[in-house]
């Protein structure tokens, strides 16, 4: 067997397996149970959003 050959396989043995433990590792974080954070650990202050506008002067035409 050429050296380009073993290194061929090896190299497409190892992909293999780094995919396989790629689409474990995403089944295992997507069986994870997701629930939001509770509210109480947020410091943010609620914003106010506040639109004003004003028209200084009237020309006639």
């Amino acid at each position: 067997m050429d050296r380009s050959k073993l290194v061929a396989i090896i190299t497409g043995v190892i992909s293999i397996i780094l995919a396989i433990a790629y689409l474990i590792l995403v089944q295992l974080l997507d069986y994870r149970d997701m629930k939001p954070a509770p509210i109480s650990q947020f410091d943010q202050a609620p914003a106010i959003i506040s639109v004003f506008s004003q028209i200084d002067k009237i020309t006639e035409m």
